[in-house]
């Protein structure tokens, strides 16, 4: 098993072959399954993923059931098709897809949990943007899927990928960076441009609370796997431009482990402190789980 991104990239470098078919092989080996399982597996996490992604966006939108969060997919949608967006049509459609996804798990929809639940926009933000952009087939979007989760794997083994234990950099800054890495590779970049994209990722979000109000993974959670989205195209773009990290992937988990090990309690999804501990959300969590709660 791959343990630091540095062994993906130098195999990657020493057989020729992409960072995708390296964890296809993994999987094989380790599961002792065939591949067409393991693929099969993966295409269908990949229509899971696009049936959130629909439904999020479709007609009105969906809601939670503690009206927190809802409807604001289809808001962006409507934006994207009557006015200029400020930061490219392009990236809102990646916002925008992020956003429908995690209002679906919200409202207690089905998601795919990349790599967790109140993560689960971030990778199909990129991925479905991506698949529009560079018309994507569905082998390729299959591929994509395999390079998150071989980031993810190393990133979930050497560090964390719980709010609870590590902070929502743990969790949408881990699947920002798997989306930085997968994008890379899916736009024909190298290996090792993956594994820069995956450090800028994960450095630009490093320190960020796990601070859910009411103790409920809506808000900011939802409009967090948005920044994950973009934070994601932006660092694999500045990877596929020559651009590189002065602190390399491997070393940027062991931070993002220490720094989220350093956090207070009321930091790490207890819905204690940080935007859950404001005048505001403390008023919500009355008025949703009552006074006593």
């Amino acid at each position: 098993m791959y343990n630091h991104i540095k062994e993906i990239v130098t195999a990657a470098q020493t057989t020729k072959k992409t960072i995708s078919e390296l964890i296809i092989e993994q999987e094989c080996k380790i599961s002792g399954l065939p591949r067409n399982i393991i693929w099969n597996k993966m295409k269908y996490n990949l229509s899971t993923m696009q049936a959130a992604v629909e439904r999020g966006q479709a007609d009105q939108g969906v809601f939670s059931k503690t009206g927190l969060t809802g409807g604001e997919a289809v808001k962006i949608k409507n934006y994207r098709l009557h006015n200029r967006t400020l930061s490219g049509d392009i990236m809102m459609s990646a916002v925008q897809n992020a956003v429908a996804t995690n209002e679906v798990n919200a409202a207690m929809g089905i998601i795919c949990a990349t790599p967790t639940a109140g993560s689960s926009g971030t990778l199909p933000g990129v991925l479905f943007m991506l698949k529009d952009r560079l018309n994507l087939s569905e082998e390729q979007m299959i591929r994509f899927l395999f390079t998150a989760g071989g980031i993810g794997m190393v990133i979930a083994n050497k560090a964390e990928i719980a709010g609870a234990t590590g902070g929502c950099q743990a969790e949408v800054g881990s699947a920002s960076a798997m989306g930085a890495g997968a994008a890379v590779e899916i736009a024909g970049g190298t290996a090792q441009q993956s594994s820069t994209a995956v450090a800028i990722a994960l450095s630009n979000l490093l320190g960020l609370v796990c601070d859910p109000i009411a103790g409920l993974v809506e808000v900011p959670c939802v409009k967090r796997n948005a920044i994950g989205a973009a934070n994601a195209l932006i660092a694999a773009d500045m990877a596929l431009a020559g651009c590189t990290s002065t602190i390399p992937a491997d070393e940027c988990i062991e931070a993002m482990k220490e720094v989220g090990h350093s956090m207070p309690e009321s930091l790490r999804e207890t819905g204690l402190g940080g935007l859950a501990g404001t005048p505001t959300g403390i008023a919500i969590k009355t008025k949703i789980f009552g006074k006593d709660a």
